[in-house]
C-alpha cells in the first residue's frame, strides 16, 4: 500500500494538491477512442489514491470530459477536489476549432455551461485555453476577477503564455499558477517563462510530461494512428522525427532501467524534481498507467541522476516542434518577445 500522496502548494496564494495531478482530456478527445467505463475507474482510482487535482477544459469533447469528471466526483466531498478547467476556444459540430473567444460575455457563458455540466456552485482554477494575437489581458483577468469576488471560481490560473503576458496578468490580479507544457523533450520554458512564475510567486502545472506518449517507453514506429489523433499530424511524431525521437527515448530507457524504474516514470520523476512549484499533470486513460505513473512519486532522483536524465535527453537534439506550424501564433509563448 502506498503512503499517502505528497501535496503542494499552487503559488503563493493558490489550494494545496496532491504532487501530481490528473489530465482529464485524453478520455474525451485528442488520441483516438477512449473507453467510457475505464475512464470513470480510472478518474475514481486517481481520486482514491490521493490525486486532488483533476483537470480538464469545456472544449474537450465539446462537454463530455467535464460530464466524465462529474460523473466520476459525484458522491465525493466537493472540497476534497480541486478541479481545474480551460475555457475559450470555440468548436463547430464536426470539432473542428473555430477561434478563441475571450469577452466578457463568453466568458460568463462559458463559465455557467461549466458549474452546469460539473454540477458544482464553484472551479477551484479557471483559465483561459490560449491568449491569441491582440487579446486584453487585463480586461480578461478583471473579468475573472469579478467571478472571484462573486463566488463562482476560487482562484485565476493561465495557461500557455510568455513571461511578458505573465506580468501583465499578474499586475491585475494574483495567478495561482501557469499551465504549460514542460518535460526532458519541451524545456523552452526554463529561460524566461520558468523564473518569472518563480519570481511571482505562481505555481507551474505542466501537462504533456510524457509528451504525449512520446516519453512513454511504450511508443513504436509500428503504431497505428487513429482519425482525430493530434499525434497523426504533429510534428514530432512524423517519419524521420519520430524516429530520431524514438532513438532519445532509448537512451532515457538505459538510464531508467539502470536506475530499476520505467521510462514514464523517469520522465515524470524528472519533472517533479525541478521545483516544489511544480505540479506535473499526467494524462493517464487506464488504472494501469495511472499505477505506472504514482510509482513516480516514490522516486527520489539525485543531481547526478538529474544530470544523467538530461544528458540521455538533450533538449536541443528533439526532432520537430510541439505543434503545427499553423497554431503556433495561437501560442502567446510561441509568439515574440516571450
Amino acid at each position: 500500500m502506498r503512503t499517502p500522496l505528497k501535496t503542494r502548494t499552487l503559488g503563493r496564494t493558490g489550494p494545496t494538491a496532491s504532487a501530481l495531478g490528473l489530465g482529464a482530456m485524453g478520455m474525451s478527445d485528442f488520441y483516438g477512442p477512449a473507453d467510457r467505463s475505464e475512464s470513470i475507474a480510472t478518474l475514481k482510482a486517481a481520486l482514491d489514491e490521493d490525486i486532488t487535482l483533476v483537470d480538464t477544459g469545456d472544449f474537450y469533447g465539446s462537454g463530455h470530459n467535464e460530464l466524465l469528471v462529474a460523473e466520476a466526483l459525484r458522491g465525493r466531498r466537493r472540497d476534497d477536489v480541486v478541479i481545474s478547467v480551460k475555457f475559450g476556444a470555440l468548436r463547430d459540430p464536426q470539432g473542428n476549432f473555430t477561434g478563441v473567444d475571450l469577452r466578457p460575455v463568453a466568458i460568463r457563458n462559458f463559465l455557467a455551461y461549466s458549474l452546469k455540466r460539473l454540477d458544482t456552485d464553484h472551479i477551484d482554477i479557471y483559465r483561459p485555453a490560449r491568449m491569441p494575437p491582440g487579446t486584453n489581458v487585463e480586461e480578461v483577468i478583471g473579468t475573472l476577477a469579478d467571478l472571484v469576488k462573486a463566488g463562482y471560481i476560487r482562484h485565476i490560473g493561465l495557461s500557455e503564455i510568455g513571461a511578458k503576458t505573465l506580468r501583465r496578468a499578474a499586475a491585475v490580479h494574483p495567478i495561482v499558477d501557469l499551465q504549460i507544457e514542460y518535460s526532458l523533450v519541451s524545456r523552452d520554458i526554463e529561460p524566461e517563462i520558468l523564473p518569472a512564475a518563480r519570481e511571482l510567486g505562481i505555481g507551474i502545472t505542466t501537462y504533456g510530461v510524457l509528451s504525449r506518449g512520446l516519453l512513454s517507453g511504450h511508443w513504436s514506429p509500428a503504431r497505428t494512428v487513429t482519425a482525430g489523433d493530434f499525434r497523426g499530424h504533429s510534428p514530432r511524431f512524423q517519419g524521420a522525427n519520430l524516429e530520431r525521437n524514438l532513438k532519445l527515448v532509448e537512451a532515457l530507457r538505459a538510464v531508467a532501467e539502470r536506475k530499476g524504474i520505467t521510462v514514464a516514470q523517469a520522465a515524470i520523476a524528472w519533472v517533479l524534481a525541478q521545483g516544489k512549484e511544480i505540479v506535473p499533470l499526467v494524462g493517464a486513460r487506464t488504472r494501469e498507467r495511472l499505477d505506472e505513473s504514482l510509482g513516480a512519486l516514490e522516486i527520489t532522483l539525485t543531481a547526478p541522476d538529474l544530470e544523467e536524465l538530461a544528458r540521455a535527453v538533450p533538449a536541443e537534439a528533439v526532432a520537430g516542434a510541439r505543434y503545427a506550424e499553423h497554431s503556433l501564433p495561437d501560442l502567446d509563448r510561441e509568439r515574440a518577445g516571450r
